[in-house]
């Protein structure tokens, strides 16, 4: 599994100059960079991971206070560099935790699993 730490997790639920695409991000204490995005009228979501862009079917998201659990389909291990999961030890301020569920919620829908813990 992998393992990143960051500061806070960036989130936007509706991006309007991106065409209402909803796009959660961050970067890790070693310049990793790691980011879910969707448009409203896609049904793939496309994760980057260190700026390598993959478009996955299936992703299971468990939402934590301190803590984000990525899971990945076997098939798609690839997008994480043969890793299927990723856990994202995080401090995102409680005020902005609602952003991110509500962000989490609109990229998985219909594609994906969100468990809120």
């Amino acid at each position: 599994m992998l393992q990143l730490k960051t500061d806070a997790l960036m989130a936007t639920p509706c991006d309007d100059e991106e065409d209402n695409m909803a796009m959660l991000c961050c970067h890790g204490k070693n310049g990793e960079m790691f980011m879910l995005t969707r448009y409203p009228d896609e049904d793939e979501v496309e994760l980057t991971w260190d700026y390598e862009p993959s478009t996955l079917d299936g992703l299971k998201v468990t939402l934590g206070d301190t803590t984000m659990r990525v899971e990945l389909a076997a098939g798609d291990a690839d997008a994480l560099g043969g890793k299927d999961q990723l856990e994202i030890t995080h401090a995102t301020a409680t005020a902005d935790m609602a952003e991110v569920e509500q962000t989490l919620q609109n990229i998985l829908k219909g594609t994906g699993t969100y468990i809120r813990t």
